[in-house]
């Protein structure tokens, strides 16, 4: 039995299989003897210079602000983690599942949602700006790796995870129809289960990190989470339990805060596995076909917990992400952006190499597509670099 086939012999027969599979659609290339095609996708996302720039693009906190927050990198890790146990408990293919979790945040821009807003205002007369669309671009365009292609050349599964990972698409924007023209991406179904997955898992990794984070700041303080469905529930135990801890036990609080975001995710976690596991036995899918032709997501919290989730995250909106201090970081984020964007398409110019070209040698929509593709692609440090290169006359070009 070759690596391929072991590597997918335990899956359920809803799982995404290698066949029959639509593979590489745009450019055919052997296939491994020793990884399958979704081991392949996750590791020329890892590869990535994509990836590789999340290190330093902001999940909420700005990443100067403190090197123990989270960034847009630690973040697909932990979306990784959570989304491949999931996979396995599920028995799907566990490889997709993480190659989508890793990528799904490659278009995100500096400064997080602060900067994606300033570039869809900025580019809205000339078809948008949204993150998901713009990871696509990424793995399809904008990535320069190999000498056949320009992108990773990822399978149409993958594709089909990023494009679709939070349910089918009805209104594609003007650049998500360009790419499915090439791709044929059937963005009015649902997309496979371990797409599915890893949407959910986004969920999961995300309102655990932020309670984190969002304690560790100082903007938000472990009694100002008492009444918060679940996360109140996962306090009061872990108080419980570290009333047993020795008097003048080292960083108790933290120890605390530590005990609360593991059981809520836990308990996140567990709910999606028990619901989905219902919803599968209901339809009974025999083929991943199934599962995307089914009338609804078969990956999903149950209703008390989807409610609890939505409270979590209305709490985090209100309390965190819409805080004076952190308002304060989107407003000058915002602007930055804005300022970066508006310059550089007034003189295109003062882009560097790789960027000038093509950006001269098309007309005014590719002007500022290729604009926004360069301003999307910077780290947080390196916009504030470079739009100080380009406003301060202190700072050499």
């Amino acid at each position: 039995m070759g690596l391929q086939a072991a590597s997918q012999t335990f899956l359920a027969p809803y799982a995404v299989q290698m066949a029959p599979g639509r593979g590489r659609r745009l450019h055919a290339e052997e296939e491994s003897l020793t990884r399958s095609p979704w081991q392949r996708d996750r590791d020329r996302v890892v590869h990535s210079s994509g990836f590789r720039r999340l290190q330093y693009k902001t999940q909420v906190f700005i990443n100067h602000e403190g090197d123990f927050f989270r960034t847009r990198l630690t973040h697909s890790l932990e979306v990784a983690q959570v989304a491949r146990s999931m996979a396995r408990y599920l028995l799907l293919d566990e490889d997709l599942t993480e190659a989508v979790a890793l990528a799904h945040d490659l278009g995100h821009t500096p400064f997080g949602h602060a900067g994606e807003d300033a570039l869809a205002a900025q580019m809205q007369p000339w078809g948008g700006f949204d993150h998901n669309t713009q990871a696509l671009r990424q793995v399809t365009l904008l990535e320069r790796r190999y000498l056949a292609f320009d992108g990773l050349n990822l399978t149409w599964e993958t594709l089909e995870g990023l494009a679709k990972h939070n349910g089918p698409v009805r209104n594609p924007s003007k650049r998500l129809r360009e790419i499915d023209a090439q791709w044929s991406l059937d963005l009015g179904t649902y997309a496979s289960a371990e797409a599915q997955v890893a949407a959910l898992a986004d969920d999961i990794a995300y309102h655990g990190h932020d309670l984190d984070d969002g304690v560790k700041s100082g903007l938000l303080s472990l009694d100002d989470l008492v009444d918060v469905p679940l996360v109140g529930d996962a306090l009061r135990e872990a108080r419980r339990l570290a009333a047993d801890l020795p008097e003048g036990t080292p960083h108790k609080r933290q120890r605390i805060r530590h005990e609360m975001v593991r059981r809520v995710i836990h308990a996140l976690t567990t709910d999606v596995l028990v619901c989905t596991r219902k919803r599968l036995a209901a339809l009974a899918p025999q083929s991943v076909e199934d599962i995307r032709a089914a009338p609804e997501p078969v990956v999903a919290f149950s209703p008390a917990m989807a409610d609890a989730n939505k409270e979590i995250r209305k709490f985090l909106f209100a309390k965190l992400y819409r805080h004076w201090r952190v308002n304060r970081m989107t407003y000058k984020a915002k602007r930055v952006t804005s300022e970066l964007f508006t310059i550089l398409v007034e003189s295109p110019r003062l882009l560097p190499d790789g960027w000038r070209e093509p950006a001269l040698a098309g007309d005014d929509a590719g002007l500022r597509r290729t604009v926004a593709d360069y301003v999307a692609s910077m780290t947080d440090r390196y916009a504030m670099e470079e739009h100080r290169r380009l406003t301060d006359l202190s700072i050499a070009g």
